[in-house]
């Protein structure tokens, strides 16, 4: 059985950040899971990554990320080339069937382990089965309303989970220069 699960949007407008997740993981035609985290807080706060694939190659490749932040000062599009280099080359990582979305107040970046690094025309990225609805939602969001990053991340996501099957509505929303700290979980009413 494949499991289908994430949907990670990533939104930057007027130098603050969002980015968010649903919380489902399906297991064939179940949903096994409504409330996973796929987001996280990195380098003090000041880098947001979200995840689609497999939780234990999430919290490697996390861990990973985190380790090219520190050593390059946290550095956002030097630390994803470095990422994007070790994610390819190496005979393990590039066996995975993931895609990383990092971004900070400035970028955003989605990371494959093909190492392709593509950078955000717009200022929004998304990945994961719900990826395409959301971006689309957060496309027309983001250009004809005034609304700030964190709601045109909600919003969007709310409606990738109106039309995917394999997203909800349990969602993750983290935003830039907002601390550390855990995620919190924003269920939709």
């Amino acid at each position: 059985m494949r499991i289908r699960s994430t949907t990670v949007l990533a939104v930057l407008r007027d130098g603050h950040g969002a980015i968010g997740s649903d919380g489902q993981v399906t297991l064939g035609t179940t949903a096994v899971k409504h409330g996973a985290v796929k987001v996280r807080r990195l380098f003090g706060g000041q880098v947001l990554v979200g995840f689609a694939g497999g939780a234990a190659d999430a919290f490697s490749l996390f861990e990973k990320f985190e380790g090219h932040l520190e050593r390059y000062r946290g550095h956002l599009k030097r630390a994803t080339v470095e990422m994007a280099r070790e994610w390819r080359s190496d005979r393990v990582l590039r066996r995975l069937e993931a895609m990383m979305v990092v971004m900070d107040r400035n970028d955003i970046f989605t990371v494959s382990g093909a190492g392709d690094i593509i950078e955000a025309d717009d200022h929004l990225a998304a990945i994961g089965s719900g990826g395409p609805y959301a971006l689309a939602a957060a496309r027309a969001l983001a250009r004809h309303s005034d609304l700030d990053a964190a709601t045109v991340c909600r919003e969007a996501l709310r409606i990738a989970g109106e039309i995917c099957i394999y997203t909800n509505d349990r969602l993750t929303i983290l935003e830039t220069g907002s601390g550390g700290g855990e995620p919190h979980a924003d269920t939709a009413e």
